[in-house]
């Protein structure tokens, strides 16, 4: 019991700190053009409305887990604010790993509903997890996501709610990994 208090504490210090760490605008263009970059994510960018872009989130648990990161979302390539993202989650899972994010918006009515400040996936959502490598390989955490190795993935194909999310693992294993139920807070840039 002591260790899922102290993985509920250190996960809600982290939450805390990055909310409070985001300063301005940063250099994301590295995770951006990794994603451009894979042949079933590049179709998906080329025609984006707007893009929310978290080069690193933090992931952990043993029964109780949770992940947290920050992130900025971009409209017409510029910034136009700041987001985190943060879940708990109970059941079965163990480990930690952490993994890049990015949520593609197919359109207006998407952007704005991301943007209302507080957005949630529902329990059904799935993200569409992806390598770096010229020779991708992609798979779902869920039914809702369709994408397929190579380049013949079209844009417009696995749109959920006019988004589309993709995950791309930095290090770390991890039983579990799902974006159902995380929450993305959105503040506007100054």
């Amino acid at each position: 019991m002591r260790l899922h208090t102290a993985v509920v504490a250190a996960f809600v210090l982290a939450t805390s700190n990055m909310a409070l760490a985001q300063k301005g605008v940063e250099d994301l263009s590295e995770t951006i053009n990794l994603f451009k970059g894979i042949p079933q994510v590049a179709p998906y960018f080329s025609s984006a409305y707007a893009y929310a872009v978290w080069p690193r989130i933090g992931r952990g648990g043993l029964g109780i887990g949770g992940a947290s990161g920050k992130g900025q979302v971009y409209l017409g390539g510029k910034v136009t604010g700041f987001s985190r993202v943060s879940d708990i989650t109970f059941g079965a899972q163990a480990g930690g790993q952490t993994y890049r994010q990015v949520i593609v918006v197919e359109n207006k009515a998407a952007y704005d509903k991301f943007t209302t400040g507080k957005f949630e996936f529902d329990a059904s959502a799935s993200a569409v997890a992806v390598t770096a490598s010229a020779q991708a390989s992609a798979g779902t955490t869920g039914t809702s996501a369709s994408a397929g190795a190579g380049s013949g993935s079209g844009a417009g194909a696995g749109y959920t709610g006019g988004m589309q999310t993709f995950t791309m693992a930095e290090g770390g294993l991890m039983y579990a990994a799902t974006i159902g139920g995380q929450r993305y807070n959105f503040k506007a840039r100054d």
